[in-house]
């Protein structure tokens, strides 16, 4: 057997896993919500397992292996902080369903903010989604062949089509009991990397960078404190498990989960710490497995499928109750019209989903500004902070909403060409900081500023009329 067989047998005990732990069919109502058979909701620990799971990415536990590569221990723990996002929208959401009620975030904006605000968010949110359909296909692809190759587009393809088959069947509810599934093994898995990676950091110490960089880190961290309040609310992959229990078992559920998840993406930047002391180059999830054998390769690879699937099902399942629910503004029980629905969304965004990867074919400068364009950044969505977490302000409503969304969302878009092409948009002194989030940075403070300034003159105006 080849080196090269290696990864597709991972491949295929990771689908019978999934294949095991799945549903064969759940009732409308856990399409859509999640409960058992029964009408039962989902207990805590699986609601923990799956908000965890679902928020570690495959795109995030490279980015987290990049940033402590680029960075020493301070890019490990600003991608950690980002996971302070469970606490905010843990709190915002127990806040919206306690006060009036609300079962979902775009019901909650149409009663605040009305019918064309609640469509706007739903927009962000669907590209949002969109995104992370080609973002965790490319990173599970890259562990079975080079870009572009057909292994890679193999594998793409079956993670896609498989993921697809079972969400499409059960929805939210087989994302659920799979995620359970999915989060013991990705941390017995990480487990076994840690046994790799530890002993040497263990002996040589955290590699020291310079105190530029060490500056530069730093900055990522306060970066990632300012996103963190606006972040997760453009997310329905978190979002959508805020309402599926009770609003006490929710909170509790996302700090526990909140807590996990980060740990986890704070351990794995040990690999790029690995790789920065060994003064490997490249990508450390790919050049560390390269460098310490084929076990961990194998370790690797497993994790990156388990992190991937678990956030492709629970985008699928996402979509579905986006297509079918939030979009037409349904509300009451769900029926089997609502399901078919929410299937036709489901393989919609998988097809249209990983049309970014096709950007390799465009050339070096197109490609990359076709998967930029794609992308929601936080940045883009920073006006959602004070949209969620300042609407108990009187006089809070629509003006307040547009004087808040519209700013961020032009300030990411600038910040997102800024990226793209290379060219300086914002000037020198907005910078906060050092090194490359300087900008980032200094956009997001004074940008968030703006923007919660103008939610609150908005309030203003809705308290006048």
């Amino acid at each position: 057997m080849t080196s090269s067989m290696l990864p597709w047998l991972v491949m295929l005990g990771y689908g019978l896993l999934v294949w095991w732990m799945a549903p064969r069919s759940t009732t409308t109502a856990g399409f859509f919500d999640g409960g058992s058979d029964a009408g039962r909701a989902p207990g805590l620990w699986l609601l923990i397992a799956s908000a965890a799971i679902s928020w570690i990415f495959a795109k995030s536990i490279a980015n987290s292996a990049g940033l402590a590569y680029a960075f020493g221990i301070t890019g490990s723990i600003g991608y950690a902080i980002y996971y302070l996002s469970f606490l905010t929208a843990g709190i915002a959401i127990y806040m919206i369903r306690t006060r009036a009620g609300d079962d979902s975030l775009p019901a909650f904006l149409v009663r605040k903010y009305g019918a064309l605000c609640a469509k706007l968010f739903i927009a962000a949110i669907a590209i949002r989604l969109f995104n992370e359909v080609w973002s965790n296909t490319k990173v599970a692809g890259l562990y079975f062949g080079a870009e572009g190759s057909g292994a890679y587009w193999v594998a793409v393809l079956v993670v896609t089509v498989f993921t697809v088959f079972y969400t499409w069947r059960t929805g939210l509810r087989g994302s659920l009991l799979t995620d359970g599934a999915q989060m013991v093994l990705a941390a017995v898995l990480l487990g076994g990397v840690m046994v790799y990676v530890m002993p040497d950091i263990a002996q040589k110490g955290i590699p020291h960078v310079s105190n530029s960089v060490h500056w530069a880190g730093l900055t990522f961290c306060a970066l990632a404190l300012v996103q963190v309040l606006s972040y997760p609310f453009h997310d329905p992959v978190l979002t959508d498990r805020g309402f599926i229990t009770s609003p006490k078992v929710m909170l509790k559920g996302f700090v526990l989960a909140g807590l996990i998840a980060g740990g986890f993406i704070f351990l794995f930047g040990f690999v790029g710490l690995y790789a920065l002391s060994n003064n490997l180059s490249g990508n450390p999830t790919l050049s560390v497995p390269a460098q310490l054998g084929l076990p961990l390769l194998l370790m690797t690879n497993a994790i990156m499928l388990t992190s991937a699937g678990s956030t492709l099902d629970s985008t699928f399942a996402s979509t579905a109750k986006l297509f079918a629910r939030d979009l037409p503004q349904q509300t009451g029980t769900p029926n089997e019209m609502h399901m078919r629905w929410g299937r036709y969304g489901i393989i919609a965004i998988a097809v249209l989903g990983n049309i970014p990867l096709l950007g390799i074919y465009l050339g070096d400068q197109i490609g990359p500004a076709i998967i930029a364009a794609t992308t929601i950044s936080g940045t883009m969505v920073m006006g959602l902070a004070p949209i969620f977490l300042l609407s108990f302000v009187p006089g809070a409503g629509p003006v307040s909403f547009h004087l808040a969304f519209w700013p961020g969302l032009v300030l990411g878009v600038l910040v997102t060409l800024e990226s793209a092409t290379g060219a300086a948009i914002f000037p020198a002194w907005i910078d906060i900081g050092s090194g490359k989030y300087a900008d980032d940075l200094g956009v997001n403070v004074y940008g968030l500023l703006v923007c919660t300034t103008g939610f609150l003159a908005g309030c203003l105006v809705g308290q006048k009329r």
